[in-house]
């Protein structure tokens, strides 16, 4: 009698293991299907001047790549100007204040800088997407006062630099 108990103890045991083997896969598993929410982006755009007068307008053409859409997806441009004096505007006429975020509502677009100095200017463009956390884009350009007559035009190189924002 001594083994046919020991023989169910164990039949036991091993019943109570694929018991609690089939609880840990029921709550491992969820009813919910995991979708991605965020995807990577960068924004492309085609060669700029890097010689401008006092009061000359570049255009900058932008394209907004994404590596996968999510319909809820926004995003948003800003600028900041550490160098020089100018001003920036979109395509469709609005003037953007450095530092203030405005909404960005389609892929392709242009951005038109006007200088308004006579010494070097920088403007760094920042694009972020509403995932959490945010993703970041920047593009910065360079650009060197020229004199009326000086003829010599020469692209410049934009410098891309993702970044992901921790918290806001």
């Amino acid at each position: 009698m001594n083994a046919m108990h020991k023989k169910r103890g164990l039949a036991g045991m091993v019943a109570v293991l694929f018991l609690g083997l089939a609880v840990l896969l029921l709550f491992a598993c969820s009813d919910e299907m995991e979708v991605q929410q965020s995807y990577p982006f960068k924004v492309e755009n085609m060669p700029v001047p890097t010689r401008i007068v006092k009061g000359e307008t570049v255009e900058i053409r932008c394209e907004l790549k994404r590596e996968g859409h999510f319909s809820d997806a926004r995003y948003t441009i800003r600028y900041f100007q550490p160098d020089g004096k100018g001003t920036l505007r979109m395509d469709d006429g609005m003037v953007l204040l450095p530092n203030d975020r405005y909404p960005l509502d389609r892929e392709v677009f242009r951005l038109y800088y006007t200088s308004e100095c006579e010494d070097q200017q920088t403007i760094d463009i920042y694009f972020e997407d509403n995932s959490e956390p945010a993703q970041l884009y920047q593009l910065t350009f360079d650009f060197n006062n020229e004199t009326e007559d000086e003829d010599s035009v020469v692209t410049a190189d934009s410098k891309e630099l993702p970044v992901t924002i921790v918290g806001h």
